[in-house]
């Protein structure tokens, strides 16, 4: 019932959202401004997929909804340099402290508006997705501890569950009962702080990703690299002789065989990690571009004409919202899948003989979800 509530919400909110954006861009064509340029729907597409240095959630009747980041510049020539991103203008078009933004990328600026090459720059800037890691990084501490408090004080143990305990422990429950133990067999205990840990935190970015203005920090390959990383470590660290030994001279195979098997399983152990890198970035960022895209139909068509705009524009938000309640529920399998895959990569790690390869019985290969 609460997931249903929280679906409509945000589908009311985001439906709400795109009103306003058709609203204002019809009403400038109305008002018989001529435009300097035509709508460019890869340009928006790429911004909002893209990190940057500010959250802009919407631009309407002159005025900006933007929250500027702070930008942190640091040049062996110019030393450290320090202020708002609201410094580079709302286009990124302004110089400041001999500095602009140059698609995406800040780069030093010579007096006569040229790059100059003989400057190097180190940008440690908190840019949109570093500041909403951090974000969803308090909200899952936040969130884990106040369970964890309510558990030690006999709420949900001796009591029934109550508040929000009732959503996350079925949840819980499930990343135990069916990733870990199935993959895991009776070593799920020590790997399951791990499985639960990235579930919920690709969980809380996915979902708050999905926030018209926010950042789509799982649709950045460099997280999803940082998260295929740590796992292969735990892979690795996971691994035992056998595991080893079925890598580099495979079993009951023909010489000239395993010449070709070898560098193909060797090549799998990494393999594997870049294919949840790959999955999780790709399916995150297919998902915006298309939502994107509905929206920008609504601008292609007023930019046509402006009662195709209008006519066009109940079709594109019934068709973003109906894409958007989709993505709600791919924040949610492509958590599942990566600590599935992940489960399922440790427990190849260090499992036994062929005797003892599935040590639960009844327990059946897993299935890889694309």
């Amino acid at each position: 019932m609460m997931s249903k509530s929280l679906k409509s919400l945000l589908a009311a909110v985001f439906s709400v959202f795109l009103m306003v954006l058709s609203f204002t861009s019809l009403a400038n064509d109305g008002a018989g401004e001529k435009k300097e340029k035509a709508f460019d729907a890869a340009k928006v597409i790429m911004e909002h997929i893209k990190d940057g240095h500010s959250f802009h959630f919407f631009s309407a009747f002159g005025h900006d909804a933007v929250i500027p980041l702070p930008v942190i510049l640091y040049s062996p020539q110019k030393g450290w340099s320090f202020f708002s991103s609201s410094r580079f203008g709302h286009e990124g078009e302004e110089i400041h402290d001999g500095y602009k933004l140059e698609q995406g990328q800040v780069i030093a600026i010579k007096a006569d508006g040229t790059k100059d090459e003989s400057v190097k720059v180190y940008d440690f800037s908190l840019t949109r997705n570093v500041v909403q890691m951090f974000l969803a990084l308090i909200i899952l501490v936040w969130l884990m501890i106040r369970i964890a408090k309510k558990y030690a004080s006999g709420a949900g143990v001796q009591t029934a569950p109550s508040g929000f305990q009732n959503a996350v422990e079925p949840v819980i429950t499930f990343v135990r009962d069916d990733v870990a133990k199935p993959n895991l067999g009776h070593k799920y205990e020590k790997y399951l702080p791990y499985l639960l840990t990235v579930f919920f935190f690709i969980l809380i970015n996915n979902i708050v990703g999905l926030i018209p203005g926010t950042a789509n920090v799982t649709g950045n390959i460099a997280f999803t690299c940082v998260l295929a990383f740590v796992s292969l470590i735990v892979i690795l660290f996971s691994s035992n002789g056998h595991y080893w030994g079925h890598i580099f001279w495979p079993p009951n195979v023909p010489f000239l065989i395993k010449i070709i098997l070898v560098p193909v399983e060797f090549a799998g152990v990494f393999i594997k990690p870049v294919a949840l890198m790959i999955r999780l970035f790709a399916n995150m960022v297919a998902g915006h571009i298309i939502i994107i895209s509905f929206v920008s139909l609504i601008f292609i068509f007023g930019a046509m004409n402006q009662v195709a705009g209008w006519g066009f524009s109940p079709f594109s938000i019934l068709f973003t919202v109906f894409i958007y309640l989709i993505e709600i529920l791919v924040a949610f399998i492509q958590a599942y899948i990566f600590t599935n895959l992940t489960a399922v990569f440790i427990g190849q790690a260090f499992e036994g003989g062929h005797d003892n390869a599935h040590p639960q019985e009844g327990h059946e290969d897993p299935v890889i979800l694309f």
